[in-house]
């Protein structure tokens, strides 16, 4: 890969992430472009790729279990009335150009390829914004055009029949420690209490880091967060919860997500504090 393919987002000077725009990944893995390493601002990094325990998991990026039966997370595809199941039904994010790319961040479009063709075609906007001498923001937003001449659908193991396994859309990968995170929101802490429910922001915090989740548009904010922190550490935010999620030729599905990546362990107001500054900006 040339320099081209793997821009560095930089906050102040500092490189904070890296940006992977054509991986050369296996077709089980749902080849897709994906930041990683994201880092603090002391060099701290909050972000895996292909970890053992689930090698499709790819830092930070948009990872869909169920488009149309097509897989974009990567992995084994929940089948209902028959689990976890290998299927040759891999999709792929195909990086076709950048209309902007700064420093500190960047507009691409993308290709959503599966078997007989194009589905998705999607814009992505990624900036990184400095907050203060100890944190930054990453603020990423995707837009989902259907380009097919049929209505599509949004799925999730969830919404195949495995209850608690909403997982599709924005995907944070954190870094894994030999302590599990803490997981909290402003009124609620720990896994089973926030996961699966909606919150204005939720905060991952590991020894020496904070990441604080929120979605920053009405629409975004409606959809639940999955949360795992015991298995493994990673956020996201949850697309297809209980129903499947429509998109008809031509519309367009926009989520806007905006994390707070923090050096040191945040408490509720420093989280809260942060998120503000960052949604605002």
């Amino acid at each position: 890969m040339t320099a081209n393919d793997t821009p560095v987002l930089r906050v102040a000077g500092r490189p904070v992430g890296r940006y992977v725009t054509r991986p050369e990944l296996a077709s089980r893995l749902s080849p897709r472009p994906y930041l990683h390493p994201v880092t603090t601002l002391a060099g701290t990094a909050v972000t895996e790729l292909s970890p053992a325990d689930h090698p499709h998991h790819l830092g930070v990026g948009v990872a869909v279990p169920d488009v149309e039966g097509h897989n974009f997370w990567g992995g084994r595809t929940y089948v209902r009335d028959q689990g976890p199941t290998e299927l040759d039904n891999h999709g792929a994010q195909r990086h076709t150009a950048f209309q902007l790319r700064d420093p500190d961040g960047f507009v691409e479009e993308l290709r959503w390829v599966a078997a007989g063709g194009e589905l998705l075609r999607e814009r992505r906007t990624v900036a990184a914004i400095e907050l203060a001498d100890t944190a930054w923001a990453l603020d990423f937003t995707f837009s989902l055009t259907n380009v097919t001449d049929r209505p599509l659908s949004i799925g999730s193991p969830a919404t195949n029949g495995r209850p608690g396994a909403a997982y599709g859309g924005f995907f944070w990968r954190a870094r894994k420690e030999e302590r599990a995170p803490d997981v909290f929101t402003a009124d609620t802490e720990g896994e089973p209490e926030a996961h699966g429910r909606r919150a204005p922001w939720l905060a991952l915090a590991g020894s020496t880091w904070t990441l604080v989740f929120a979605g920053a548009t009405e629409r975004t904010r409606r959809d639940p967060w999955f949360v795992r922190t015991a298995e493994y550490p990673g956020v996201g935010s949850s697309l297809a919860h209980t129903e499947r999620v429509p998109i008809a030729t031509g519309d367009t599905l926009v989520r806007r997500v905006v994390t707070v990546v923090a050096d040191g362990r945040l408490d509720r107001h420093g989280a809260a504090a942060l998120v503000r500054k960052a949604v605002s900006r």
